[in-house]
């Protein structure tokens, strides 16, 4: 599925794209050309489609990376005098934390060990405990881990006690299912680069309407103003500032692939196989997960770094990297780790091909013990 030239990003975005996706960056659009306002409205519509919200929700896009609308929704949706429960179980969670910070928001943190879940009852316990708290930041599917939290669950928590659920969707959108009818959220944010297989460089919001029309004048930001930037598209179907004509038009050819390929379900059937596969072939080499299987989302696999003094990261990469596939390096505090990602335009053979080269990379570095430290000791 993937052009023999281009190194293959197995990495939790920016990742492999199509080519039809690439092409579709080739043609420039004027900001005020009706074609690209039409595309606008498609790409608006297309996203609300992939939640099923169209009747609840509007999709506010943003330019930027993910962390920028995910600091949009928060200074927009967040009142000045709000109080965000942040359950935070890896480096996004804590993300949101800092960020709330940063804008004076207060915060209330739940913490997990990096390879725990999210729990749906700590959470309403603390939403009893503490009446101020006003919104609840989930983060779906944590990507310094590849942790899947508990989304429908937390969801009906906060439901049931009449609070906001914001939801970081970054790495999950598109490949897990998030049905609005069903899971209430006032906001959920994602990006173009990730599992929709679009290029980096815009983000998006999908809000409840009404919950919206009463955020005027909570941003801390005119460019991060949702509302801002939703009431003027409305009026006039345009972007306050430059919008970013290629990324947008290469995500339009995006959402027509995911449709065709059979929307949410067969996206995340396939990255599943991915995931499947990947994981197969990385334990038969010897390698360990860090996640238990069942709290493993089929995004990105993080395993530990082998335990053998031979292994140096760089080196591992840079050889991987020569035989055609990008890795990630591990993003936790405690243990030594890497990432694969099992997401972009790529298949179950891509993963096995990835594996025949990391099997490879291994005997070349004279690499004999791949558990991790602690346990080989």
């Amino acid at each position: 599925m993937t052009a023999p030239q281009d190194p293959i990003l197995l990495t939790p975005g920016p990742l492999t794209t199509s080519r039809r996706t690439k092409e579709a960056m080739l043609s420039d659009y004027g900001s005020r050309d009706m074609r690209f306002i039409e595309m606008n409205r498609r790409v608006r519509a297309m996203l609300l489609d992939v939640a099923h919200a169209r009747d609840t929700h509007v999709a506010v896009p943003l330019q930027g990376s993910g962390t920028f609308a995910v600091e949009a929704m928060l200074g927009t949706l967040v009142p000045r005098d709000g109080h965000v429960l942040v359950p935070a179980n890896g480096a996004y969670c804590q993300r949101i934390a800092r960020i709330l910070g940063v804008l004076g928001r207060r915060a209330t943190r739940i913490d997990y060990p990096e390879e725990q879940p999210v729990r749906a009852e700590d959470v309403a316990r603390a939403l009893e405990r503490e009446p101020s708290i006003s919104h609840v930041a989930l983060v779906h599917c944590e990507t310094s881990t590849g942790m899947l939290n508990p989304l429908a669950e937390v969801a009906g928590a906060v439901a049931a006690r009449g609070r906001g659920l914001l939801v970081d969707a970054m790495s999950s959108f598109g490949a897990l299912e998030i049905d609005a009818p069903r899971v209430p959220f006032d906001a959920l944010v994602a990006a173009s680069g990730k599992c929709l297989e679009g290029p980096p460089g815009m983000g998006f919001a999908l809000v409840r309407r009404g919950v919206l029309e009463r955020c005027a004048g909570n941003a801390h930001s005119l460019v991060l103003d949702l509302h801002d930037q939703w009431t003027s598209m409305e009026k006039n179907a345009q972007w306050r500032f430059t919008p970013p004509t290629h990324v947008l038009a290469a995500l339009h050819a995006a959402l027509e692939q995911f449709a065709a390929e059979g929307g949410q379900p067969a996206r995340g059937a396939r990255y599943r196989r991915n995931c499947e596969a990947l994981v197969a072939g990385m334990t038969r080499l010897g390698f360990r997960l860090f996640l238990e299987p069942r709290h493993q989302a089929p995004i990105i696999v993080t395993f530990h770094a082998p335990g053998d003094p031979g292994y140096r990261f760089q080196e591992f990469y840079d050889r991987v990297r020569e035989r055609g596939y990008v890795l990630y390096p591990g993003k936790l505090t405690q243990v030594d780790t890497l990432r694969v990602g099992c997401i972009g335009h790529v298949d179950e053979r891509t993963m096995q091909a990835a594996v025949q080269a990391i099997g490879e990379t291994v005997r070349e570095m004279g690499i004999t013990r791949l558990a991790p430290e602690k346990a080989a000791a």
